[in-house]
Parts: C-alpha cells; sequence; structure tokens
C-alpha cells in the first residue's frame, strides 16, 4: 500500500474528527475558564492555558490527558504550588508531589495542572517545567506542517511499546517525538533516517554546538543512546531518559515498516500469550500494584519484575515482560528455555592455592572435585522448577515493598 493511502486511513482513525473535538475541547475550555474565575477569586496573580498536546493540536483521538499550565509572574514569592492548590479547592484535586507539586483533577477528562513561571528568558526558570509552555510555542512556531506526522510518530511509538518519559517506561517524550519529527521533516523522513541510527546519535536542530554536542555538553546529560538538544533549552538533552533497549525498538519497527508498510503498525497490540508460550515454558505473574501515584507505583512495579527477571536466569530467559494498566492490576511475564533444572548443582568452593580454605572445606564436603584452579562440591539444589523460585522470590521483601499482592498463574 501506497504511503500516502496508508496514513489517510490510519489519521481517519487517530486524528479527532468535529464531533470529538466540539465535545472535548468544548469541556476543556471550559474548565480553563472556571479555573481562572477561582485564580481572580482568590486574588492569585496567574493565568490558566491549555498546555501539551492539546496546545499544540496534536492530541489522539481518545486521549483526554489534558496539560494545563497555570502562569505565575516571576516576581511572586509565594510557593506557587500552595497557591494554586488554593484556587483547585473546589476541583478536590490530587497533590502530586515534583520537582515543583502539580495537580491532577479527574473526571471524562483527566487534568494535569502545573504551576508554571511566565518566563521571557532561560535564566528566568526555576524549574525544568518553566520551559514547558515555551516548548509549545515552538512547536506551533516550527511545526505547523507536521501536526498529522507528529501524531502518527506518536501512535507509531505507542504500538511499538516505546512510548512514554514515565520512570517506569524510558521511552520518547511527547517533546522528543515533537522535536524528532519536525527536525527530519515528517513522519518518513524521521524513519528513514532512524533506520540508519548507531548510537550515539545526536539531533541538534538548531545547530547550537556545529556537530561538537557530545564534547561540550555535561557527560551526565549524553549517557543514553540518543542526545537530541533541546531548541528552547540547548544545554539541556530532551531524550536522556531513553534506554537503548527502547531506542531499539523504534528502529527495529522503523526498518519493519518500510520494508513492508502496513496500518498494524498503528495499532497497540495486546499479547499474545499463545504465541509466546509456543516459545519456551511460559510463566506469569499476577501483581496489584501499590495505591500510588502512577510513576512511583509503575517505577516499584517493574523493578520487583527485573528482579523476579534476574532470580530466574538459571531456566534461560528467552523473553520476558509485563503489561499495567495503570488502575494497579499488572501481569508479568516470563518465556524459559528450561522448565526444571537438575537435581544437583555444583557449588563453588575456595581456589586451590589457598591451602587452608580447601582443607577446612574438604573437611565440611566430602565429595570434592576441582575445577578452573578451585575445589567444588555437587549438592542438592532447593528449587528446581520456576515456580519453586518465584514462590520465594514474591516472598522476599524486596518484592511485597514493590506491590501489593502477586501470584503465579
Amino acid at each position: 500500500m501506497k504511503f500516502a493511502s496508508l496514513s489517510k486511513e490510519v489519521l481517519a482513525r487517530i486524528v479527532p474528527n468535529a464531533q470529538e473535538r466540539k465535545e472535548t475541547l468544548g469541556k476543556v475550555h471550559a474548565f480553563v475558564k472556571e479555573l481562572n474565575v477561582q485564580l481572580k477569586r482568590n486574588r492569585i496573580p496567574a493565568k490558566a492555558v491549555l498546555g501539551g498536546s492539546y496546545a499544540k493540536d496534536t492530541w489522539l483521538s481518545g486521549d483526554y490527558d489534558v496539560d494545563v499550565f497555570v502562569r505565575f509572574s516571576p516576581k511572586v514569592k509565594e510557593n506557587l504550588s500552595d497557591l494554586l492548590g488554593k484556587a483547585l479547592g473546589k476541583w478536590n484535586p490530587e497533590r502530586i508531589h515534583g520537582s515543583r507539586d502539580y495537580f491532577w483533577v479527574r473526571d471524562s477528562v483527566k487534568y494535569e495542572i502545573v504551576p508554571v513561571l511566565d518566563i521571557k528568558k532561560a535564566v528566568q526558570a526555576q524549574s525544568v517545567t518553566d520551559f514547558s509552555p515555551l516548548h509549545v510555542a515552538w512547536v506551533n512556531g516550527n511545526g505547523k506542517k507536521f501536526k498529522n506526522d507528529i501524531r502518527l510518530v506518536k501512535k507509531f511509538c505507542k504500538a511499538a511499546h516505546c512510548y512514554g518519559a514515565e520512570s517506569y517506561i524510558r521511552g520518547f517524550s511527547g517533546h522528543v517525538v515533537d522535536i524528532l519529527t519536525i527536525h527530519y521533516k515528517g513522519f518518513l523522513g524521521l524513519l528513514k533516517n532512524a533506520t540508519k541510527w548507531k548510537p550515539k546519535v545526536v539531533v541538534d536542530h538548531n545547530n547550537v554546538y556545529k556537530g561538537k554536542a557530545l564534547l561540550m555538553l555535561n557527560k551526565s546529560k549524553i549517557e543514553g543512546p540518543l542526545v537530541v538538544v533541546d531548541p528552547v533549552q540547548p544545554d539541556r538533552n530532551a531524550a536522556a531518559a531513553l534506554t537503548l533497549e527502547n531506542l531499539e525498538r523504534f528502529v527495529a519497527s522503523a526498518k519493519a515498516f518500510l520494508k513492508k508498510p502496513s496500518s498494524s503498525f498503528f495499532v497497540e497490540q495486546k499479547i499474545d500469550f499463545i504465541k509466546l508460550a509456543k516459545k519456551g515454558h511460559l510463566v506469569k505473574v499476577e501483581v496489584k500494584t501499590l495505591d500510588q501515584r502512577e510513576d512511583v507505583a509503575g517505577t516499584k512495579f517493574v523493578r520487583a519484575f527485573e528482579h523476579a527477571r534476574r532470580e530466574l536466569d538459571e531456566f534461560g530467559v528467552k523473553d520476558a515482560g509485563w503489561v499495567w494498566d495503570k488502575n494497579a492490576n499488572g501481569v508479568w511475564w516470563f518465556v524459559l528455555k528450561e522448565n526444571k533444572l537438575s537435581k544437583l548443582v555444583d557449588w563453588q568452593g575456595p581456589p586451590l592455592k589457598i591451602a587452608p580454605a580447601v582443607a577446612q572445606f574438604k573437611k565440611i564436603y566430602k565429595k570434592t572435585f576441582t575445577k578452573k584452579g578451585r575445589v567444588w562440591v555437587k549438592i542438592v539444589r532447593e528449587e528446581r522448577t520456576p515456580k519453586d523460585v518465584l514462590n520465594r522470590v514474591l516472598g522476599d521483601e524486596f518484592v511485597r515493598s514493590r506491590v501489593v499482592t502477586s501470584r503465579l498463574v
């Protein structure tokens, strides 16, 4: 299928239609208007404006997570979050702690309300969030022709499971998608260039560093596989959180799409456990996460999963992953090469050159043998199956402190 007709088909699904725009934007603009009324009523010197994908008109159909920036004068000395909390009182908001606290208000739309300084120059910023309105302005000024391309890239990344700046995902953020799509002049331009990427990739849209970004940026900001010089804040790598695994997922999907374009690359597929079971021995664990803010609960969920994965190494982990609905319910899955280990396992003793330690080892264990310059003994395994290992792991304090409940299924 030609890309023009394919993109038209996909955009028909992911671009909000007239009815959805009318209904959703009606609610959103009404909320922002009422918030400004409350700011004025509480004599708070600030103004609420739309932010994020809604302000840039790059939001996807069915996506009702809306950023609202509340811009304060840099002259305000009081705590911005406390002031904003007063104005939001009638909505009973959830306060989220961060470098500067922000708020969630939920109904059919989820609002993330962020206090920011209304800055004109970078030196006025006191938090990274203060740059957010400038990001919106940059995209609206430089990316007018690429709004639907940004939508395509965003949906493509979601389908490839590499979208989201959250600490438990560490994928492509919306801001990085914006910059890359504009820099490479659209969806196809980005994918074609991505097939040539080899870490470290540097994207410096404004050519601030004249090809020397890796030499001139702080080392802590170029540790990841992709360096995207933020056009609004050039001393920042906008893609610093991206993992190599997520970069590789994107590149692999880009190559596959260009080889055989299909609308399936824009569909978020459910995990096919029947297909996974054919690759090896499939083990699943149902997990209920902590009742905490999303990024904290998600990070703990993933760390507990990674711990369980490491503990299964002896079984040969061929594939593994997780799914989480962000409403406390999740699943870990592992595809293993082996389903049962041998009854006996080699237990390593001290090096042969340490004679006293070897003598003590042989005193404890009667049937020893030597291998690779050490003394060894065969011992009976306590855990021979994945179930044995996971039953222990799921009871570990490390796991129990990070998820509420977990059970093998």
